[in-house]
């Protein structure tokens, strides 16, 4: 009974004792999300039977360890899992590219050829200072006969010119290995784009197996080393045709793996959000600074510059032969907390920490054209492009570039948190509209009254259509406002536009045919005492 014992403690031994079992792993796909990304591996082990430790390469720098998830045939038990970037035995193999190695190794071996060949020469011109310090000296040394003088002439020259024939070929064979290592690292520098990178990450599992053979293993994790942010491309032809939108991402990646040849999902949700609803607790008053809101005059201006209502992608109304064949590739899912967008076609993405354009989706949008100036601050006027309906399209924030008639125009927003019905999407100055706002010196100026003084402007504003079609503008302009009871502000002239009192903004819809010039005055009086300034009148 106790041999039996010990025989069976010492086959545990020996099962426990046997050496890793290592196998590298590819990448079959991945979710990239907003802050993260789950990737999908597969890999291929020959496991013996009993309990044996398999070790799984080339899984990703940094791994949540919680959601790692193993699959694995029914034959197999996992018994645990654990994640390590640290090395499992000296004999572990290595996770690098066998063509990078070779390509490496032979770097190494020219630099020290290289450096042999350079300490070489330096022996052959040290020997050649000597040599012609030696024969100097000779020559002035008295008591030599004409023959030995001679001689001593012909062997300086004969060794010289052995030396400097020796200096000369290792000169020739130094340029030709350095111009073979400046080959080799510009091959190194083009494969390490190509070849995989060697990550440290490594899983360990313990497993069990029925049968000894080969076994097919599936695992998925979650990483923080990729994200991916929305971004469009607008492009525009002329005024009566829609928008061609091509809605893509930016996908960037430093997981320490590269993804060949992976079928990438992109989701708007964060997987490692808290996701414990929020509780409200009683909401106390208390003193402290007032907030004084920011105001400022250039806003309307900026947010046609800088800033965009938002759009939303989704499926497209229109046939599917208006679309482009890019389209047919990616399947949006859209639930009540995130967007999904699954694309069929296999993508390589780096991880080298570089931005990696991928296109998801092409429609075309249908636009309505109109211009906008505002010559109170710039003296040129905008085209825009007014979406309605926009919400049908399910867009994310993200930054847009703007071609129009085959000329990149620059960059806006497009930001779908909005509430308005209608998107305003500006596409650049339009060069062909003339806007000016001149000062009307007989109709201002300063009187004083009493203790009071009274300052009149008039402006007349002039906009030229010098298109070969009619045009629909809004034009705005603002007179000022008044805190003050000491401050009188009237609005003496605003040639029909709609004014707004609460902002003083006074806007103007015009329709202007070709070739035609069209002029409105706006005309305001502000008094207040004279022994006061006002600094921003």
């Amino acid at each position: 009974m106790k041999k039996l014992f010990f025989a069976l403690l010492l086959c545990s031994g020996i099962a426990f004792a046997q050496k890793p079992v290592f196998t590298q792993a590819k990448v079959k796909a991945a979710t990239v999300y907003f802050n993260g990304a789950e990737i999908t591996q597969s890999a291929q082990a020959v496991l013996p039977a009993g309990t044996s430790e398999l070790v799984i390469l080339n899984v990703a720098d940094y791994i949540n360890e919680a959601t790692v998830r193993i699959g694995a045939p029914k034959n197999v038990t996992v018994l645990s899992v654990q994640f390590t970037r640290d090395n499992i035995t000296e004999n572990e193999p290595d996770a690098g590219s066998p063509a990078l190695t070779k390509v490496r190794d032979s770097i190494s071996l020219l630099e020290t050829a290289i450096q042999r060949i350079g300490l070489e020469r330096t022996s052959e011109q040290k020997a050649l200072e000597l040599l012609d310090r030696n024969q100097q000296a000779a020559c002035k040394e008295s008591g030599l006969s004409v023959d030995e003088l001679a001689k001593l002439v012909e062997f300086h020259r004969n060794k010289r010119k052995e030396i400097v024939l020796q200096e000369n070929t290792l000169a020739q064979k130094q340029e030709k290995l350095t111009v073979l290592l400046n080959n080799l690292r510009s091959r190194l520098n083009t494969n390490i784009t190509k070849e995989p990178n060697a990550s440290r990450g490594k899983l360990v599992l313990q497993v069990m197996n029925d049968v000894a053979g080969n076994v097919p293993v599936e695992l998925s994790y979650l990483t923080s080393g990729a994200s991916w942010s929305p971004f469009y491309e607008l492009r525009a032809e002329n005024t009566t045709d829609p928008i061609n939108m091509v809605y893509k991402a930016q996908v960037v990646q430093q997981t320490g793996i590269d993804w060949k040849q992976a079928k990438l999902t992109l989701s708007s949700g964060i997987p490692n959000q808290n996701n414990v609803a929020p509780l409200l607790q009683a909401w106390f008053l208390r003193f402290g600074a007032i907030y004084q809101p920011y105001n400022n005059s250039n806003a309307v201006l900026n947010s046609l510059q800088g800033q965009v209502a938002g759009l939303n992608i989704q499926k497209s109304k229109y046939a599917p032969g208006e679309e482009s064949s890019v389209s047919d590739y990616t399947t949006i899912s859209e639930n009540q907390l995130s967007i999904s967008f699954d694309i069929d076609v296999p993508y390589d993405i780096l991880s080298n920490g570089r931005q990696h354009s991928v296109t998801l989706k092409e429609i075309k949008l249908p636009a309505t054209y109109k211009h906008y100036a505002v010559p109170k601050l710039e003296k040129e006027a905008f085209l825009l492009a007014e979406l309605s309906d926009y919400s049908q399209y399910n867009l994310l924030r993200g930054e847009a570039n703007i071609v129009f008639e085959g000329m990149y125009i620059g960059k806006t927003f497009i930001d779908p948190n909005q509430t308005t019905d209608t998107l305003s999407l500006s596409m650049g100055r339009d060069k062909k509209i003339s806007v000016t706002r001149e000062k009307i010196a007989d109709k201002s100026g300063t009187k004083f009254l009493s203790s009071y003084r009274e300052q009149t402007f008039t402006y007349d504003i002039t906009v030229r259509n010098n298109k070969k079609d009619a045009v629909s503008l809004t034009l705005k302009d603002q007179y000022p406002l008044s805190t003050d009871e000491k401050i009188e502000i009237e609005l003496l002239k605003d040639d029909g536009a709609q004014v707004n009192k609460e902002t003083g903004i006074l806007t103007w819809e015009l329709k202007i045919k070709p070739g035609e010039t069209k002029n409105v005055r706006i005309s305001y009086k502000v008094r207040y005492p004279k022994d006061q300034v006002i600094a921003n009148l």
